[in-house]
């Protein structure tokens, strides 16, 4: 049994990939073991992995029969985890060489951690680096992390979990993307608490990553905040827990309307009907419980649950009129 798991997705990485290898190699803490998992790359990306796991034998490496994204890649990944506690490292990403040491150091000295984060910088094309923003804390709840990362707010999602925790609660594979980000608010939620360390994730930023191209990969937010949802609800959680979920629902059908007018013309039509599906299962299904009312009274806000044609109107109008005064 190894001290951690790093679970190393990857798909089409060659160009960044052996930074982020070599900064694996580097760590301080030498008893790991690094799990990459090839997501049907259709570059070079499974020789380096290989070549790697040929010099290293806490390299192990699988392969992934077609390209299903990074949650269902990590899953495959951690089938094979048997570290004591387990993180990932994106495959463009790299890690301080004392990172996982630290992190480990602060699970031991605090037996009642079940997550440890560490610090996050981005780093971009041009050479800048900045530190993500969080707040500063040695120790909070599971809840208070939680409610936190609905918004990403004074937290972020760069951590590492004890192995029985992330075993019982794998990687959500609803959306291709975003719904690896529930994962990590499920874990916060089950945690006794979560602390943080000085070891550092360094986050390479590219001009246009899949988060942010236009696509209907796009409106997977969507999917993956329903998905939370369900989830929540499957494990019986607090009311007051559910009730602030509820205003994120709301706020991502109308962030993914607002999406949805500005990028259709650039979308296809079988991606313009993908988007418009999502968005309606999420007004569908949309619980206020919870919801400030005046949110809801807010024009372009409103529910207008009895009419879906009506909703579309309401934002179709409320975003254009934002449009005109250059609000989007």
């Amino acid at each position: 049994m190894s001290k951690v798991s790093v679970l190393v997705a990857v798909y089409n990485a060659e160009k960044y990939l052996r930074e982020c290898l070599d900064s694996l190699c580097r760590q301080t803490l030498q008893d790991i073991q690094i799990v990459c998992v090839d997501d049907a790359s259709n570059d070079h990306s499974l020789e380096i992995l290989n070549e790697y796991a040929h010099r290293d034998s806490r390299f192990l490496v699988r392969q992934m029969p077609q390209n299903s994204g990074h949650a269902a890649a990590r899953n495959e990944g951690l089938k094979y985890a048997d570290g004591e506690y387990v993180c990932f490292l994106d495959s463009d990403d790299y890690l301080s060489d004392d990172a996982l040491q630290l992190m480990v150091s602060e699970f031991e000295s605090h037996p009642q951690a079940d997550c440890v984060l560490l610090r996050l910088i981005l780093f971009y094309q041009n050479g800048r680096k900045e530190e993500f923003s969080m707040d500063d804390f040695s120790a909070i709840s599971g809840e208070t992390a939680f409610r936190k990362s609905l918004n990403w707010s004074g937290i972020h999602g760069i951590y590492g979990v004890r192995n029985s925790i992330q075993k019982k609660y794998p990687y959500d594979e609803s959306a291709m993307l975003f719904s690896d980000e529930n994962t990590t608010r499920i874990h916060f939620l089950v945690s006794r608490e979560v602390r943080s360390c000085e070891g550092i994730y360094y986050y390479r930023q590219h001009e246009v990553s899949m988060t942010h191209a236009v696509s209907c990969r796009r409106f997977d937010k969507m999917k993956a905040t329903l998905s939370l949802l369900n989830q929540l609800k499957a494990m019986d959680v607090k009311d007051e827990v559910v009730h602030e979920l509820n205003e994120k629902v709301w706020m991502t059908v109308i962030d993914q309307y607002m999406d949805y007018f500005r990028y259709r013309p650039l979308l296809t039509e079988a991606d313009r009907q993908y988007a418009l599906s999502q968005i309606r299962q999420g007004w569908q299904r949309a619980d206020f419980d919870g919801v400030p009312l005046r949110l809801l009274l807010k024009p372009g806000y409103m529910p207008l649950r009895f009419s879906w044609n009506l909703f579309r109107m309401q934002e179709e109008i409320y975003f254009s009129l934002r449009k005109l005064i250059g609000r989007i």
